[in-house]
């Protein structure tokens, strides 16, 4: 979400005659986007942001603006007490109050510009940034802003807000323009993305909306995320079997295998749901690949409770596991209601342990790709091999001399690790 409200800003600035400076010291405005999901997330956003201070001391027309969820939805007043220097505080994809401002020193108005104002109001089509226009090939677009559903241990519905779809014909506007901008991949984002649609009766939902998105010539491949175990609907596995552009990878986060560890953290299903919704995926759509996301050192989780959460990762071998040590974040349920009971060390300790079990389960799950041959689209060169990914979303490096970006060929796996895939090019016989 972030990257796509940072390539928001870059656009208005372009528009606005500014350009990209890799260097802080060289920049008239220096834009800090931030997330505060994790502590260590917003500990690593104050100490960027004080690191900004002497340079603001030394150049006093340094315009900074700090955006993201460390200003939230809620107002800024402690942030401007404790970061005077700062000019300009951003909610979350929100660029107007910087370009407001930014206007403001040049004497102009935003109503003056309408080209500017959809750039600003994050509406209509979007204009990449020049050094990623004709060499993005896969690109964000955010669908669903906020999130009603308020999980226990989480800080995203206190700083950004409630949900809010956007408009259908917005969003296919600015995937057409992004095709045409070179981008062949896009995936659709929400914090609950299933719920696209809930809040507005005309919308239609996220499986028609991908439906639509489907018939964008040009456009390769359609992902999403991420999903809820309570959101996600036959009609949406029906996208998923049905449209070849939508690629066969779903995020839908478990976040802890324990019952009353999920009662704790307001989930609203069991585990035995979710072993359900895991067979149903894989029933529903063959080689599909699972992604989930999982919480260790929630409060009261007890170490019977992790041992069910080790023991549901080692039964349903998952592609992919994100895993976080918790951290409780001020207004949640979990930090006002709950004792950060489980110790540091002891959370590690767990975190490790499934970090060990998952690179097992993925480094098996991999092995079976060698001397499979797949489609890879290729996004860009890192050092000496090609970049790219498999419908299922697979990390694959590939050696070539020729220019790649962009293309999809069919690779041939000679190798495989837990976090990536090597090939060559496959042999096409008639």
């Amino acid at each position: 979400m972030n990257v796509a409200d940072s390539q928001r800003v870059a656009s208005a600035l372009e528009h606005m005659g500014y350009h990209n400076t890799p260097q802080a010291e060289e920049a008239d405005v220096i834009v800090l986007n931030t997330c505060v999901v994790r502590q260590s997330a917003e500990d690593k956003a104050y100490g960027r942001l004080s690191s900004l201070s002497p340079l603001k001391k030394r150049r006093p027309d340094l315009v900074i603006n700090l955006m993201g969820c460390l200003v939230g939805v809620k107002g800024s007043e402690k942030l401007q007490q404790r970061f005077p220097y700062v000019d300009v505080f951003s909610p979350p994809s929100d660029p107007a109050p910087l370009v407001k401002h930014l206007l403001q020193k040049e004497g102009r108005q935003l109503e003056e510009d309408s080209t500017l104002q959809r750039f600003a109001w994050m509406d209509g089509d979007l204009q990449l940034p020049a050094e990623e226009r004709g060499r993005l090939i896969s690109a964000h677009i955010p669908i669903v802003y906020g999130c009603s559903h308020a999980c226990a241990f989480c800080i995203i519905p206190y700083k950004r807000g409630v949900e809010r779809s956007r408009p259908p014909q917005e969003i296919l506007a600015e995937a057409q323009a992004l095709v045409h901008q070179g981008v062949r991949e896009i995936t659709l984002l929400g914090q609950i993305v299933d719920r696209y649609g809930k809040d507005e009766p005309d919308f239609p939902d996220l499986a028609g909306l991908i439906r639509r998105m489907h018939a964008i010539e040009g456009l390769e491949r359609i992902r999403f995320l991420t999903s809820h175990p309570n959101w996600m609907n036959d009609r949406l596995l029906d996208c998923v079997a049905e449209l070849p552009k939508v690629m066969p990878h779903i995020e839908v986060p478990v976040q802890a295998g324990d019952d009353e560890v999920l009662v704790n953290m307001k989930r609203g299903y069991t585990t035995e749901q979710y072993r359900r919704l895991v067979e149903r995926i894989r029933a529903r759509i063959p080689g599909v690949s699972i992604a989930t996301d999982i919480i260790v050192g929630f409060p009261g989780e007890s170490e019977a409770a992790f041992q069910n959460t080790y023991d549901l990762l080692a039964e349903l071998k998952l592609d992919v596991a994100h895993l976080a040590r918790y951290s409780p974040r001020p207004g949640t349920v979990s930090a006002r209601r709950m004792p950060d009971d489980v110790p540091d060390e002891e959370k590690w300790r767990r975190f490790r342990l499934l970090e060990e079990l998952q690179a097992g389960v993925v480094a098996e799950i991999h092995a079976g790709y060698q001397g499979q041959t797949v489609p890879v689209l290729f996004e860009e060169k890192h050092k000496q091999r090609w970049r790219g990914r498999t419908p299922t979303n697979k990390l694959v490096f590939l050696e070539s001399d020729a220019d790649l970006r962009g293309v999809t060929l069919p690779v041939e796996i000679t190798w495989s690790g837990p976090w990536s895939m090597l090939g060559r090019p496959a042999t096409v016989t008639a």
